[in-house]
């Protein structure tokens, strides 16, 4: 599949509805086993989206992008664990206090979707490096899109998703997934294409044995794209999601899976829907590995390359619109 020619606005849209779009697709089936998914669902998996509520897969997602957006500059990782505390508000108070700003004045985000606990538990106890030491969960790297949409580089990309990890995660797997989503939606947004953007992550993961976890699972997708075409149930032997390194192995696999020579609108979107289709249609992490192969497809092929008829209606699309002109904005004007 080419990379067509796309302005950022449309990539970083294309990013943040695609998220949630792969989150809700896979919200409706999260915790189900595949067993059960194929007999309530039909063989081809999960191909409609009979309910359009996001998870708290693309809420953080949202506050990760506001805490990046009212940083000042050296200080962006004590902004986003500012907002992660708003966000962690909405889970833990039924509706926005007074005088609430920003997201946490947005009622709709005030309701419990499946939080992760490693995320609560490390919020409550007010988030910071030495929390969790031993999670490796795959709340890092669901949220961690706008690092790549906002940093300055791929390579600062990764680095700063790493280091805002530790916030309610502190295995150096969880830090590394969530940098190497960051650095792949980096290169994206730039126009790579997905095979260039997945190698440059995977170069920069070799360069230390403490990210080797994350360089073997996604080495695994690489080699099972090359063989087996994504498709229901079809990244199996990737795992289920639940961890860091696999959540970001499935949702690469699928992207991978998917590339072409062919870039017609038309072909696009059958592509972005196989895709999605098959990252979500597994017993396992259903909305993680499908936010953040949505998160992927966005940046890579823009807002025009997702499924119209979920695009349109998934939950919280104003907000999302908002904030990425919002982003645009702040790109421009650095």
């Amino acid at each position: 599949m080419v990379t067509p020619r796309l302005s950022p606005n449309d990539r970083i849209l294309g990013c943040l509805i695609g998220g949630a779009v792969g989150d809700a697709l896979g919200y409706q089936v999260e915790f189900d086993s595949w067993s059960r998914i194929r007999r309530e669902w039909g063989p081809a998996g999960v191909t409609e989206l009979r309910r359009n509520r996001v998870s708290d897969d693309t809420q953080m997602t949202l506050f990760t992008a506001e805490g990046l957006l009212e940083a000042a500059e050296g200080a962006e990782a004590a902004s986003v664990r500012r907002a992660y505390l708003r966000w962690y508000d909405t889970q833990t108070k039924p509706m926005p206090p007074a005088r609430s700003r920003g997201l946490a004045a947005e009622p709709w985000l005030y309701t419990r979707r499946a939080p992760g606990n490693a995320c609560l538990s490390g919020l409550a106890d007010g988030g910071g490096p030495g929390v969790n030491p031993d999670s490796k969960g795959c709340g890092t790297v669901m949220r961690s899109a706008p690092f790549g949409l906002l940093a300055p580089s791929p390579a600062e990309a990764y680095e700063l998703a790493r280091e805002c990890s530790a916030i309610t995660h502190g295995h150096p797997t969880a830090g590394a997934a969530a940098g190497a989503f960051a650095m792949m939606t980096a290169h994206l947004l730039d126009g790579e294409t997905v095979q260039k953007a997945v190698s440059h992550t995977m170069l920069h993961l070799r360069r230390t044995l403490d990210r080797s976890e994350t360089a073997d699972a996604l080495q695994r997708a690489f080699e099972l794209a090359g063989n087996v075409p994504p498709a229901p149930n079809s990244c199996a032997p990737l795992g289920e999601g639940w961890v860091a390194e696999e959540a970001l192995a499935i949702a690469v696999y699928c992207l991978l899976g998917t590339a072409s020579a062919d870039s017609t609108a038309h072909r696009l979107a059958e592509e972005a829907r196989t895709a999605l289709i098959a990252s979500v249609s597994h017993g396992g992490d259903s909305d993680s590995t499908g936010a953040i192969l949505g998160n992927l497809l966005g940046a890579a092929y823009g807002h025009a390359a997702l499924p119209a008829e979920w695009s349109a209606r998934v939950e919280g699309r104003d907000t999302m619109t908002a904030l990425a002109a919002r982003i645009s904005a702040a790109r421009a004007g650095r």
